[in-house]
């Protein structure tokens, strides 16, 4: 299951002071990439992170959420969502064009 990850800060935070836990974070994002779980990664214009993951459901992406050191701090969390393949083409393409095929 193809899921979207966008984190939230949880409070203002100086970010200049937390070079280790986000040094932590790093690791750990690194180790979520070389499993598998982790397909893309991005900052956004608000420097939140934009994921994209490829996990089993909902639930599992929030488990594996869940284990970052920042989310463990309280110091962000992430809004979840399950991707679903694009169905709008069936609206363009007649029937006749596929079954010619």
């Amino acid at each position: 299951m193809k899921i979207l990850a966008v984190e939230k800060e949880l409070k203002d935070v100086d970010w200049s002071n937390k070079s280790c836990i986000l040094e932590q974070e790093a690791r750990h994002v690194h180790e979520l990439y070389i499993s598998e779980y982790l397909r893309e990664i991005y900052f956004n214009e608000d420097n939140n992170a934009v994921l994209i993951m490829e996990c089993k459901s909902l639930e599992h992406a929030k488990e594996i959420l869940d284990e970052l050191p920042l989310v463990k701090e309280k110091l962000i969390k992430f809004k979840i969502m399950q991707l679903n393949p694009y169905t709008g083409y069936k609206r363009i393409i007649k029937k006749e064009n596929i079954q010619k095929k």
